[in-house]
């Protein structure tokens, strides 16, 4: 079996969990006898591809004309969400600015129906400013890369709302059935004040879509009940989590103090406000304790005044984002790993803290506590439950250690090879049903 694999980043250049789960899952589908073509906006040309063939859709030239052809077709189609989008960016300013100055000089122009052209596009595979314009183009070339692969795939895999009009494009172009991967919903990104532009995409990716698979029963419900889905064509695959092939040894502490650890996006998604808030709470009963915030987002700065104002500074470490190795570090010096989110898909860093040995806090609503008996459980916005469970695993050995070996033996059993196992049969399930159309 063949997959054309649409996804928007890939390892080592990632900016959160979307990333890890693709390489995990392109990894367990290899084992499964599934050959993967990864399409990915920009690739560095490091990526590991002993599992997948990498396709860099900065590479690919579109060539299209206005004769009636499928992708004038596509093109007309999507051309609303051509649109000026000024997005929260991931990128920090001077990387932005660096950006934005490649992209003027580049003279790109706004495609056009009306003229025969050859269009290169340079992605930054990044979430900046003009991220709506990236989704647009990456669109294009998807259908180009659809095109001169033509009768070398099966089935299209597209990931989150960056890829569904690149899915719904090679779909439209090569017949093909499409499976769309809803990793978190632009509910979960932002509450009720949703981006309609967003929801939009995602709406009409999952709509266009031969079935959509959510990585866990709380995303299900709100991609039924928030989109109109219908529940037959949405299937539950939960993450997994990857063990490293290489055990490193753990660094060594430079402090005696007991160390509480959030990883993750500095975003209102993740709640680091409650985290900061509950452990003002625990310092006020143990002093010994410090807190590392390792991430970056848009609620640093309002994180960092209020650590200030808590008069907690002291005890509170910023590390800025971190990847690879240096995550697999982090985990293996802390006590305890918190992950306080509001509204979390799945959530797959406690995964990686218990791999390490690491007890987890987790919020109740995240997907990840559907699959997880061995971690304390709190609702996000109990600050007070949140400040006791942690004063409880650092204050009692026996609960921690219990929680700590528990929970590596629970979550060993949660391996990428069986999540793609299951993907597998969802790709054999569409794949027949399109051959019966």
């Amino acid at each position: 079996m063949r997959v054309l694999m649409f996804g928007w980043e890939f390892p080592p250049h990632i900016a959160g969990g979307l990333g890890t789960a693709c390489y995990g899952m392109t990894r367990g589908l290899a084992r499964n006898g599934v050959e993967v073509t990864f399409v990915v906006p920009h690739a560095y040309g490091d990526e590991d591809q002993r599992f997948i063939h990498i396709v860099n859709a900065s590479d690919v030239d579109a060539l299209y004309g206005a004769t009636g052809s499928d992708a004038d077709d596509i093109l007309a189609k999507m051309s609303f969400i051509h649109i000026d989008s000024n997005m929260v960016p991931y990128i920090s300013p001077e990387e932005y600015d660096e950006y934005h100055k490649k992209y003027v000089e580049s003279g790109q122009r706004v495609w056009s129906t009306t003229d025969v052209w050859k269009q290169r596009y340079t992605f930054s595979g990044k979430y900046g400013a003009n991220l709506m314009e990236e989704v647009a183009r990456y669109a294009v070339v998807a259908a180009q890369v659809a095109k001169e692969l033509e009768g070398q795939f099966d089935v299209i895999h597209a990931h989150d709302w960056l890829t569904y009009y690149a899915g719904i494009a090679a779909k439209r172009v090569s017949g093909k059935p499409l499976v769309v991967h809803m990793h978190a919903t632009e509910y979960d990104r932002s509450g009720e004040n949703i981006n309609t532009q967003t929801y939009a995409i995602e709406r009409a990716g999952m709509m266009a879509a031969d079935r959509v698979m959510a990585v866990s029963n709380l995303t299900r419900n709100i991609v039924i009940n928030r989109y109109g889905i219908p529940a037959d064509k949405v299937v539950t695959v939960h993450n997994a989590v990857r063990f490293a092939e290489n055990s490193t040894e753990a660094p060594e502490r430079g402090v005696k103090d007991k160390i509480v650890t959030f990883l993750g996006r500095i975003t209102y998604q993740k709640g680091p406000d409650y985290f900061v808030e509950a452990a003002a709470k625990v310092l006020k009963r143990l002093p010994n304790v410090r807190f590392v915030m390792a991430g970056s987002g848009d609620m640093m700065n309002h994180v960092i005044r209020r650590v200030a104002r808590l008069g907690i500074a002291d005890r509170f470490h910023f590390t800025g984002f971190l990847r690879g190795e240096d995550v697999h570090k982090m985990f293996q010096l802390s006590d305890v790993y918190v992950m306080p989110s509001v509204s979390e898909p799945f959530g797959i860093s406690p995964l990686e803290a218990m791999r390490s040995n690491v007890p987890v806090i987790i919020s109740k609503q995240s997907g990840v506590a559907e699959v997880l008996d061995y971690a304390v459980k709190v609702d996000y916005w109990d600050v007070d439950a949140l400040a006791d469970a942690i004063y409880g695993l650092i204050e009692y050995p026996a609960l921690s250690n219990m929680f700590a070996s528990k929970g590596l033996e629970e979550v060993t059993n949660l391996k990428w090879n069986d999540a793609a196992a299951k993907i597998k049969a969802v790709y054999e399930t569409v794949i027949e049903e399109n051959k019966k159309q």
